[in-house]
C-alpha cells in the first residue's frame, strides 16, 4: 500500500485550498527555477529514468514521447498540448486533479514546456468540466500575476504561457490528433499519421500532447527524482497511479496508489470491496469502458499494472475499474457500451461508421436472446475486421467490450438464445 509520504496528489480529495496559496504549501512551485536550470535535455533523460509510461490510456514512455520533438526551433514554433478531455466511462480522475490540484498542472505545463523548447502550452477541457476549468483558469491567473508564467516564467528567462480551451463534450476530441484538429476550430476528426504531431501538430508546428496526470507528475518527479519514482510499483511499470473505482463496490472513489497493486487489495482496502462480499463478483472492467473484462476467476490474483493486464489480454488504460456484481445483466452492460461507441463515432472510417451501429443493433439482440448460436462467431469476426482498421483506436475501443465478453461469457450469450427459442417452441 502507497505510503502517504509518497503521494503526488496531495489534496485529491479537495479538503484543503486548491488556490496558489494551498499548492505552495503543499510543496508546488517549489523552486521550480532549479528544475528548468537542469535543462531541456536534463529534463528529458530525468522523465526517461523515472520509467513514467503515458496515463491516459495508451501507457507508452513519456520521456521517450518529449524526446521526438526537435532539438532546435526553426521557423515554426513548438506546442505542449494537454488532452483533459476526458469522456472515457468510468474515468473521473484528471477532473479531481483540474478541480483540487490545478497548480499541479500548470507547473507540469511549464516544466514539460520548457523541455520540449515551447512556449506556449494548450489545455483542452472537456466540455462538461465547467467548474473544472474555471478553477484552471484562475490557476493560470495566479500563477501569471505571481510571475510564474509570463515573460520571466519563474525568474528563469524563458516566456511561456498557458491556455485553457474548452471543447464541445465530443469523446472523439479525446484522441490526439482529433483534439488538435478542434484546437484549430475545425471537426473533431482523427488525422492519418504521419506526420506524427511531434514532426506537425499544432496549426502544423511540432507539437506533443500529454495526459493531465502525465504533466501533472512531472514536476514532482523532477524534485524528488527518478530513482525516487522508478523505486515504485514494478519493472518497466513504475511510480503511482490514480484509479478511479465506481460500480458495485460500498464507497466508489478515486484513489493513488503504487502501480502494480492486485485488483482484489484495491477494491477492498479503497472502495469498501465489492457490494454483498468477493464472492458476489461478476466481472470488472480494469482500464476505462473501452478494454476487455475479466470474470472473476482472473480478478482474483490479477495485478494492476500495463504489462500484467495485457497478459491477460486486457488493458490498464485509464485505470478505471469499473465493478459488476452478479445482479448484473452483463450482456445488456455491454450492448449499452456499444450504444456509446456508435453514438461517439466521428464516422470518418467506414469499418468504424458502418460496424459500430451493426454490432451495436446485434448486441440489442443479444441481450433478449433474438438471435442465432452462430450469429455470435459472426460478431465476433466482425470486431476482429473494425479492430486495427481504422485511423484511430475508436474502432478498437468499440471491438474490445464485446471481445471481452464473448471471451468470458460466450455461455450467459448462447442460454439466453436457448432460452428464447425453447420459449418459442412452446407457444
Amino acid at each position: 500500500m502507497l505510503a502517504d509520504k509518497d503521494r503526488i496528489f496531495t489534496n485529491l480529495y479537495g479538503f484543503h485550498d486548491w488556490r496558489l496559496a494551498g499548492a505552495r504549501a503543499r510543496g508546488a512551485w517549489d523552486n521550480t527555477k532549479a528544475i528548468l536550470d537542469k535543462g531541456p535535455e536534463g529534463i528529458v533523460d530525468e522523465m526517461k529514468k523515472s520509467g513514467l509510461r503515458g496515463r491516459g490510456g495508451a501507457g507508452f514512455p513519456t520521456g521517450m514521447k518529449w524526446s521526438f520533438m526537435p532539438k532546435e526551433v526553426k521557423d515554426r514554433p513548438h506546442y505542449l498540448v494537454v488532452n483533459a478531455d476526458e469522456s472515457e466511462p468510468g474515468t473521473c480522475k484528471d477532473r479531481d486533479i483540474l478541480r483540487h490540484d490545478p497548480h499541479l498542472l500548470v507547473e507540469g505545463c511549464l516544466i514539460a514546456g520548457f523541455a520540449m523548447r515551447a512556449h506556449a502550452a494548450y489545455i483542452y477541457v472537456r466540455g462538461e468540466f465547467y467548474n473544472e476549468a474555471q478553477h484552471l483558469i484562475e490557476a493560470v491567473r495566479e500563477a501569471r500575476e505571481a510571475g510564474l508564467l509570463g515573460d520571466n516564467a519563474c525568474g528563469s528567462g524563458w516566456k511561456f504561457e498557458v491556455y485553457v480551451h474548452r471543447g464541445a463534450g465530443a469523446y472523439i476530441c479525446g484522441e490526439e490528433t482529433a483534439l488538435l484538429e478542434s484546437l484549430e476550430g475545425k471537426k473533431g476528426m482523427p488525422r492519418l499519421k504521419p506526420p506524427f504531431p511531434a514532426g506537425a501538430g499544432l496549426y502544423g508546428c511540432p507539437s506533443t500532447v500529454n495526459n493531465v496526470e502525465s504533466i501533472a507528475v512531472a514536476p514532482t518527479i523532477l524534485r524528488r527524482g527518478a530513482a525516487w519514482f522508478a523505486g515504485l510499483g514494478r519493472p518497466n511499470n513504475t511510480g503511482t497511479k490514480l484509479f478511479c473505482i465506481s460500480g458495485h463496490v460500498n464507497r466508489p472513489c478515486n484513489v493513488e496508489e503504487e502501480m502494480g497493486i492486485p485488483l482484489k487489495e484495491l477494491i477492498e482496502k479503497h472502495a469498501g470491496g465489492v457490494r454483498g462480499g468477493w464472492d458476489n463478483l461478476l466481472a470488472v472492467i480494469p482500464g476505462g469502458a473501452s478494454v476487455p473484462l475479466l470474470p472473476k476467476s482472473i480478478c482474483d490474483g490479477i495485478l494492476m499494472d500495463f504489462d500484467s493486464l495485457k497478459n491477460e489480454g486486457t488493458g490498464l488504460g485509464t485505470a478505471a475499474v469499473i465493478v459488476m456484481d452478479k445482479s448484473t445483466d452483463v450482456v445488456k452492460a455491454i450492448a449499452r457500451l456499444s450504444y456509446f461507441y456508435k453514438h461517439e463515432s466521428c464516422g470518418q472510417c467506414t469499418p468504424c461508421r458502418e460496424g459500430t451501429g451493426w454490432m451495436w443493433r446485434v448486441m440489442e439482440r443479444m441481450v433478449v436472446g433474438n438471435a442465432r448460436i452462430e450469429e455470435i462467431d459472426a460478431l465476433h469476426d466482425v470486431t476482429k475486421q473494425v479492430e486495427g482498421h481504422t485511423i484511430c483506436a475508436l474502432g478498437d475501443a468499440a471491438a474490445w467490450p464485446i471481445q471481452g465478453l464473448i471471451k468470458h461469457f460466450r455461455p450467459e450469450m448462447e442460454r439466453r438464445i436457448r432460452a428464447r427459442i425453447e420459449k418459442l417452441a412452446a407457444e
